[in-house]
């Protein structure tokens, strides 16, 4: 279960990527904007007031994060990424921190270019950070100690995503424009970086455990975060953050 709540805890953060994304964007009046894996609907309100005219498609395979959403008065849906098909004026495509969770997502970026109209936009983000220490601390803290109680809870491996060539790659003919950031990002608090992949990397095995065992599995796991990224003595915590970007325009 996603926690909107919890999401928007880092907004700032995570809301960085997907300005630098937009950016790129240059589409002048698009028919159809569609946000695949829009959340609790933040940053779905910034594409509307960036093309007003256009018709704005919301879906998030979340039924909380879309009642979060359609709080804030988007039209949002819940959908499956993995099986959604454009219809035939859409114009921009944008995924946002969701294609990681999405096994054998460069096939369906190839058939999103394949079914958008030629001219039409896709701007995709995904985190670049599962061989990092915030993510190899989780798999192997589930390999030593949890796996008979995870089972096959998904985890993300480490290389759930591609390269910014890898990603070029998949569009033939296409105009391509693919990158990565490294944000060192700046959280504070009591265990911070364990607060952060709560929100996200986490939940799979938060769902899988009972309270008293996601509390054991957090005090666990708090240490080894700790001592990777220790907390600086003015009380900040640095956080680097791989993202990868990509934004295409369908030939």
């Amino acid at each position: 279960m996603w926690d909107p709540d919890k999401y928007l805890t880092f907004a700032d953060h995570r809301a960085r990527p997907f300005y630098e994304l937009i950016a790129r964007i240059q589409a002048e009046s698009p028919r159809r904007v569609v946000d695949l894996g829009c959340g609790p609907g933040n940053l779905t309100a910034v594409l509307a007031d960036r093309w007003p005219a256009a018709a704005i498609e919301a879906f998030d395979s979340s039924p909380e994060m879309v009642e979060a959403a359609r709080a804030r008065g988007i039209d949002a849906h819940v959908g499956d990424v993995a099986t959604w098909k454009p219809q035939p004026d859409t114009d921009v495509v944008v995924t946002n921190a969701v294609l990681q969770w999405v096994p054998g997502h460069p096939d369906i970026l190839r058939r999103w270019a394949k079914e958008l109209p030629s001219g039409a936009w896709i701007a995709m983000q995904v985190p670049g950070n599962f061989d990092g220490p915030s993510h190899t601390l989780v798999r192997e803290l589930v390999a030593e100690k949890w796996r008979s109680r995870l089972g096959e809870v998904d985890i993300r491996p480490a290389d759930a995503v591609l390269t910014p060539t890898g990603y070029a790659d998949l569009f033939d003919g296409c105009e391509v424009d693919t990158w990565e950031t490294t944000y060192t990002q700046v959280l504070t608090g009591d265990d911070p970086v364990l607060e952060w992949i709560s929100g996200t990397a986490l939940r799979p095995i938060k769902a899988a455990l009972s309270d008293e065992e996601w509390a054991q599995f957090r005090a666990d796991l708090a240490p080894a975060l700790r001592e990777v990224y220790p907390r600086q003595p003015d009380g900040r915590t640095w956080f680097p953050f791989r993202r990868v970007f990509a934004v295409v325009q369908v030939s």
